[in-house]
């Protein structure tokens, strides 16, 4: 599970801080990022290589703001790919994003369940939608029926990325799985069972502009 691993590529250390690096913790438009960090660990990661981190969230940034894909199906492709990766990381964030974005705590319940869940019934865009998701990750593409019923409510530009989105969040988990990130201390962490840290319910939260998950 991501963020359970022990890290194996830290946070970069202040006095290794380059105007590269600067220019990665700036990337998101953070206030004051250039000059004290950023309290995000992907970004201060990824900072460990700038000219890869620039060019991977010059993608993200399309992906995540100037995307076609509308956002509540955006949303549904990210957490189901965050449950079936066990990517808590991602997991944690996009519980705070669906629920901006409308979904109820119910419906992100039943993501975990896939599209076969009950809580989908009558809602065909969005079985759909977790049913091309859950094809992608199985079988490395989306099959005939799926990919109708896709564009019966999505156009050529939202279809491509639909598809685009859900590669991303695979780059991403393999990224933090695989160098070891942990969600940040500060956060009041979401695990899959919807339960906070502190007890509180999970409440919506707009993506900041300086968050790259």
């Amino acid at each position: 599970m991501a963020g359970d691993n022990e890290p194996r590529i830290g946070n970069l250390p202040r006095e290794q801080w380059t105007d590269e690096a600067r220019d990665v913790f700036a990337f998101w438009g953070n206030p004051g990022a250039r000059e004290n960090g950023v309290k995000v660990n992907t970004s201060m990661v990824f900072a460990q290589h700038p000219k890869l981190a620039v060019a991977y969230y010059t993608f993200g940034k399309q992906v995540l703001l100037e995307s076609t894909f509308p956002v509540r199906p955006r949303e549904l492709v990210v957490l189901r790919m965050a449950w079936l990766m066990k990517s808590e990381y991602e997991w944690h964030y996009h519980v705070g994003y669906a629920l901006a974005a409308g979904l109820t705590l119910e419906e992100i319940a039943a993501i975990r369940d896939g599209a076969e869940s009950p809580v989908w019934q009558g809602k065909d865009q969005d079985r759909a939608v977790l049913t091309a998701t859950d094809e992608l990750l199985a079988q490395n593409t989306i099959t005939a029926p799926t990919w109708e019923a896709l564009s019966a409510f999505l156009d050529t530009h939202q279809l491509m990325d639909l598809v685009f989105t859900a590669g991303n969040y695979v780059v991403m988990t393999w990224a933090i799985n695989a160098f070891g990130i942990p969600l940040e201390s500060h956060v009041d962490r979401i695990g899959f069972d919807l339960k906070t840290r502190s007890g509180e319910p999970p409440a919506g939260s707009n993506r900041p502009s300086g968050k790259a998950s």
